[in-house]
Order: structure tokens, then sequence, then C-alpha cells
């Protein structure tokens, strides 16, 4: 932590320009609106560079002073509104000379660069030329030496635009969420056909071959293959082993006969073989129906996964990092190396530029040389812990030896999407375990009634996608069953327990591991995954169903504000569920453009509502002609939906007219996003591998005894990782009369929700992001 300075007087005197390169990506647009807008809030002066370099080489009307109209509307909005171009220009002394003399007639010392590596690396190489080419233009004429004096030194800052997530140092770059949208429509699409006609025609059984963008990564691929549970996928960084073409045939043929009637593969568009040589969708397609002659459909997505509108993720990364930018720029030292900002887990960090291009080149060279190994630990953790997972769903065969160990699994709460998948990849990874895996029906209700059966591999095949609780869930705590429970555990000969679901599970597993005191059959390892669209289980930085829920209600508000795109002076109250917890009211705010959200963790009185009815009448006096102000269902107990809707209609008549949205329980429902059905895989697999190993511990004079507190879990995101919590330590970091944890992590955005809305606040700079070395990082040096 550094002194706090005022944020409002940083950029006073500065001045910024943005310009998006390379091929286009959703939630590009979020980044420029996030860029402009704390731009001017920093009191600096902002200014648009269309068509990426090519805008810079030209100059003139290409770069144009940003206001904060300009920004409006723009969330929602798939691609670049600032246009992006393949400059060959720029790639020239002469065009660069240009680009920096247009730069200094304006006083721009500020660039931030939206863009894939080679983007990144053309602005690096602009400014690391930046004084030989302000002295060749003294020295022509061109500018004066005051100029020159003024602009002696060129900042830059690069935000990751590219929806192959091909960018070593960074989970995930701005577009990748959206791209994987697009993807998994079109998988669901598929699937749906599938199974309707293996209803019409008992024999007709289906392959189906997709083929998905990336040249040179296969994130996209692989994250694709776990969201839709893919028999196979083909990815650049590992090409499948010699004979893999026997293998495949031979995997398709083992899940026809577990009772399977579908099978998909997912070809990543660089896929090769260990020679280098290409494998095409068509390629493989050929193969199946002549080697094992099944009817197979081949699908070449191609630029589908550009467009369409960007998910709520990607709008909130592009406005967290446009935010990140603008502070990294005006932080800035001449010693300062070109940076990055980019994300990790869910923290914004500032990585050198050059040394993630350096990382990125060595992926390359890694499958070029056949290190392939090495290509999927420079990738990243998040590419590593994706590629362990999938290889173990997808990989290995059932053992003959079994363990003669059962692991129980129920869902408990409000079911949300993303469940099954939890549960699909917990029941898959517990039969390659060789365990015996029982499904409990209707959550600890059904565990006291004995609502227990045996799950196969075949009875989770489908699962991934599929919205709701399969298994079935009930609110009901285990306080008033723990003996039924305890006899019931004992008459399944059940093991250990997986609990699935929000703060009821949590709650839940508490009062099991209170209950070991009394009934030794309680003394068995439990693991809770959070599953709630609250998000708000101690623990966990993120839920499973919270993506899911926070993307219905930001289109939800995307189509509400456009109904009001021919009426003016219009303002929508939208109420969100989440109980206590603000998350879904908060991100959606941020996702949706909102001007306000009410939530209980950040408490408001008459005043505060009276200020932003104030807001939103200054204004209606802009072009803007539309607010949206979300509120959290049990934000405070008067100022209902009710009175904040009546308080603004009395407040803006004349001025604006009022309508308000309860949103209720479709956030609940839908079909799992990649995300969430992502997490929920990894998690439901991580979950069995950590069991296993407990029960090992456990093992004493021929039975299982476990009665430490690190014997019932929470699994939970922290920061970058996926820990094991014990529920006990837990305990006192939860606020159990309003349901939610002490501290959250998303309260630190709010801020950027307000200054996002034009609010003249203050934001705290004291705590950097400082600059991180990924090479160091990553062991490589």
């Amino acid at each position: 932590r550094q002194p706090s300075v005022d944020a409002t007087k940083m950029g006073v005197g500065r001045a910024i320009a943005v310009l998006t390169s390379g091929g286009d990506a959703q939630g590009m647009n979020a980044a420029v609106r996030a860029t402009v807008r704390v731009g001017l809030y920093t009191g600096a002066k902002v200014f648009f560079v269309h068509e990426g370099y090519q805008g810079l080489v030209d100059g003139g009307d290409n770069i144009r002073p940003a206001s904060w109209e300009s920004v409006s509307m723009m969330l929602q909005l798939g691609g670049t509104v600032i246009g992006s171009a393949r400059c060959q220009d720029f790639r020239t002394k002469e065009g660069r000379t240009k680009a920096a003399c247009n730069l200094v007639k304006l006083g721009i010392t500020n660039l931030c660069v939206i863009g894939g590596d080679g983007s990144l690396t053309g602005a690096n190489q602009f400014r690391s030329e930046w004084g030989e080419l302000l002295a060749d233009l003294v020295k022509a004429g061109k500018i004066t030496v005051d100029e020159a004096k003024r602009s002696s030194h060129l900042n830059i800052v690069g935000m990751v635009g590219s929806i192959d997530n091909d960018f070593c140092g960074t989970d995930m770059t701005i577009g990748t969420d959206s791209a994987l949208h697009r993807i998994i429509e079109v998988v669901d699409a598929i699937t749906t056909t599938s199974v309707s006609s293996c209803v019409c025609v008992l024999l007709h059984q289906r392959t189906f071959i997709l083929e998905v963008m990336g040249r040179h990564c296969g994130y996209l691929a692989l994250v694709t293959a776990l969201a839709c549970g893919a028999d196979w996928v083909f990815i650049p960084e590992m090409p499948p082993e010699e004979h893999w073409e026997e293998h495949l045939c031979r995997r398709l043929m083992e899940t026809r006969g577990r009772g399977s009637r579908l099978n998909v593969i997912i070809v990543a568009e660089g896929a090769m073989d260990r020679h280098g040589k290409p494998i095409s969708s068509d390629m493989v397609k050929n193969l199946v129906s002549k080697k094992l002659g099944y009817d197979t459909r081949a699908t070449i997505l191609g630029h589908v996964q550009r467009g369409g509108t960007p998910s709520a993720f990607d709008r909130i990364l592009g406005s967290r990092m446009g935010v990140e930018a603008v502070m990294a720029l005006l932080e800035a030292t001449p010693d300062t190396p070109a940076c990055v900002v980019s994300l990790s887990g869910n923290m914004a960090v500032r990585l050198p530029l050059m040394e993630c291009v350096q990382v990125t080149k060595d992926v390359t060279k890694a499958m070029a040389e056949g290190r392939f190994d090495d290509a999927i630990k420079l990738r990243g953790k998040s590419f590593e812990n994706n590629w362990s997972t999938y290889r173990l769903l997808a990989h290995v065969h059932p053992p003959e030896a079994k363990s003669n160990i059962n692991i129980a699994i129920l869902n408990v709460g409000a079911p949300c999407a993303g469940m099954n998948a939890a549960v699909r990849a917990a029941v898959r990874i517990g039969i390659t375990q060789g365990h015996h895996m029982l499904a409990v029906h209707d959550g600890f209700e059904g565990l006291a009634c004995g609502l227990v059966e045996p799950l196969t591999w075949a009875s989770v095949g489908g699962w991934t996608g599929k919205g709701g609780s399969h298994l079935g869930t009930k609110r009901t705590l285990p306080a008033n069953l723990i003996e039924e429970i305890s006899l019931s555990i004992a008459k399944f000969n059940i093991h250990a327990l997986i609990i699935i679901g929000g703060f009821e599970a949590f709650v839940g597993g508490l009062e099991l591991v209170t209950g070991r005191e009394k009934y030794e059959e309680l003394c068995i390892p439990l693991v809770v995954i959070p599953a709630t669209v609250s998000n708000n289980v101690p623990g966990s930085d993120f839920s499973i169903g919270a993506d899911t829920a926070l993307n219905t209600i930001t289109m939800t508000c995307d189509r509400i504000k456009q109904s009001a795109a021919g009426t003016k002076r219009r303002v929508f109250i939208v109420e969100t569920m989440g109980g206590y917890c603000g998350y879904l009211a908060t991100m959606a705010g941020l996702s949706s453009g909102a001007d306000a959200a009410y939530i209980f963790e950040d408490s408001f009185n008459i005043h505060d509502l009276e200020i932003n009815v104030e807001h939103l009448v200054e204004k209606m006096k802009t072009t803007v002609k539309r607010g949206l102000i979300l509120r959290n269902e049990k934000c405070n107990a008067n100022y209902t939906t009710d009175f904040i809707f009546n308080l603004y209609s009395e407040e803006g008549k004349g001025v604006f007219d009022c309508r308000k949205n309860v949103l209720g329980h479709m956030q609940q429902g839908g079909t799992p996003s990649p995300f969430d059905r992502n997490f929920g895989t990894k998690m439901g697999a991580k979950s069995v591998l950590w069991l296993t190993e407990k029960l090992k511990e456990c093992y004493r004079h021929g039975r299982i005894f476990a009665n430490t507190p690190d014997s019932a879990c929470v699994l939970g995101m922290r920061k970058r990782a996926l820990v094991f919590q014990p529920l006990a330590e837990l305990k006192e970091e939860t606020d159990f009369e309003h349901r939610i944890p002490k501290t959250q992590w998303w309260l630190k955005l709010r801020p950027i929700l307000k200054i996002l809305a034009k609010y003249k606040i203050n934001l705290d700079t004291s705590e950097k992001a400082s600059l991180e070395h990924i090479i160091k990082k990553k062991g490589l040096v």
C-alpha cells in the first residue's frame, strides 16, 4: 500500500489515446468505454484513434477527442465501434514517424492499445524508437524542439483482445468467454438435433465433429470439450500419440458400448499430429465414416465465434482492464517497462509486455520442437488445469479392481445452473478411481429418508449442459434429522460426502461436523462445493451458477434498455436476486452500465437516493436519455423496489418516467454458461481426488474415522487457486444472520461502477497492482 493520491487530479495536463488493432473481439467496446470514462474522471484529455494503427499513421479525422456521451450504449455491442485494421504502413519506420508526428501535435504521450500479441509488439517497438522518431521529426522541421521536449517520453499499456486466449500471462483475454458462449450455443443445438434423431430412428447414431478457432492455441477447443463432455479433442499444444486413428475409433466404440448415442469431437483449427501434419475436421469425419460406418457430420464455426453480444464476463473484464490501464499509464515513469494489464484469478495484475510476448513465442517454439508438455506448462496454470481435468475425464479406463469406497453426492438449497456438471465430473472421476458413486435425491431430507441409489458412467451422460438439479434439491437443514442421516450413512455404507449447494450446504456441513460428537457414523470426510446464484458461500470468491445468473440479468437489462430505444427520458428499476448478498446487483451493474446498484453491504439512506435522482435529472439533459437502477432484493427492508420506484416517479415527474421489473426465478433457470460448466467440472473432479487422499489418511484399524477439522472442507476459488478450507475455520468469517461472508472481494469494484456512471467519488489509489514478472513466475529463468 502507498499513500493515496487524488485520482481526479492524476490526469490533469495529460492526454491519452485509445486504439483497437488486429482481429476484433467482443468486449473491446467495454474496454474502450472504461478507458475513456476513467481517463476523463482523472482530468486527462482522451482521444479515439479510429481504424487502429492505420488511423494513427493517417492522423487527421482518425484521431478525435472522446467525450463521456460518445461511449454510451457501447457495452452491449460486439466488435469494436472505433474500428480495427491490420496496418502495413505502421510496420515501416516512415509510417511510425508519421504516427509519432500526429501524436506530438495533439500532445498525446499515453497510448492504450487493445489487441493481440502482434499489435502489442508493434506498440512496444514504437515506444522504444520514440526518442529517435522525435529527433528525425525535429531534424525534418515537422515538429519544434519545444514540442519534442514536451512529448519526450511515450507510455504504452496494452490490453489483450483476442478470442483465442493465445496470449501468455493472462487467464482470459477479452473476447474469449463470449466466443465460448457462441460455440456452446451451437454445441447445444447440435446435441438437441442428434437426440431427436435417435428418438425417431433407434439405429440412427451420430458423431458430430466441430471445428473451432485457435490457429496456434487450443484453449477454445479444450474448454469446449470440457463444457460439453466431448469424447475427443485435438489441440495444437498436445497432438495425439502415434496411431491415434485406432485409439479414436476404439474410444468411440467404447462410449457407444456404455450406452451413449452421441459422440462429439472438437478440433482446433491449428490441430496437427506429432509430425506437424494438419488434422482437419473433414479428415476426422472421413476416418470415422469409413472405419466405423457411423453417420458423421462436420461443422466449421468460423467467424460466428467473433460475433454477437459480449458476455457479462467480457464486459466486466474489459471494464476492469480499462480502469487498470488508465492507472498504469498515469503512474508510469520513463523507467517503467511497457506493460499489459491482465487478469489472474479474480485479481487485476500488470505484466511486462515483452516478457508475455516472449513466453507466447516460447510456446510456438516448444510445439515446433516437439516439447508438448512444455507447451502446456508455458500456456499457464489455468490451461494446464483444464488439460489435466480433460485427461482425467476422457483418457482413463475405469479400473478392474474396485476400492470398496462409497461416495454419496447430494444437492442442497436452491437449484442453479452448473450443479449437474459438478455431479457428472465427480461421478466419472470417482468411477475412474474405482469408487462406487451414490446419488442422494432431495438433499439432506432425502439422505434421512434413504433416497439413495447408485450412479453409473452412463447415467450422468449429457448432464454437463443441463440446468437445474437432476438429483433434486431441498433447503432442509440436517440438524433435526441427524439420527436418521447417521442411520442412512450406516445402512448404505457411505464413506464420504460431496455436498453441492449454497449457504444451506455450508451450514448443513457445519451441522454434520457438530453431530460427529454424538454419532460416529458422521465421522467421514466431507466436502462442500459452493453452487448458488447468490455467490454468498464463505470460502469461495465464486460459486457455480452465479455466472449463468449474471448473464441472464445482463441480457435482460440489454433488452429492457433497448425497449426504450425510441422513447426519451425513461428510467428502469430492476430487482435482482441474491438474498442479502449484493454480488449479482453489483456485477450486473458493471456489465449493463447501470447508474446505481443498491445493495445491503453498501448501506444507503434517503440522502443517497436523492443524490441518485438528481444525477439522473442531470443525465436527461445530455444526449443519453435513459437510466438503469439495480436493486438487490434484500438491500433494505424499508427502501423496497416499490418505494424506490414511487420515489423516482415522483421526483422525476416532468423530467423522466419510470418502469420497474422484478426478474425473479428466471435468474435460477437456463442452461449453464461455459464458465459454470467448466468451473463445475473442475470442482467436481478436484473434490473426488481430495476425498480419495483424505480417505487414505482416515483409514485406521480396518475402518474410516475422520473427526479432524481438515476432514470437512469447503472447496473454493481464492484469488488465484482452488483451495480446501476447513468449515470450522470459515465459521469466524461468516455473518450467519445475513447469510454472507464478512469480507467480499467484489466490494472493491463498486467505486468503478460509480465512476463509470459519472459520480464524483474518491478512488482509493493506495493499493496498486504491482508489476509482476511472468518469466520468473513460471520458473523459466
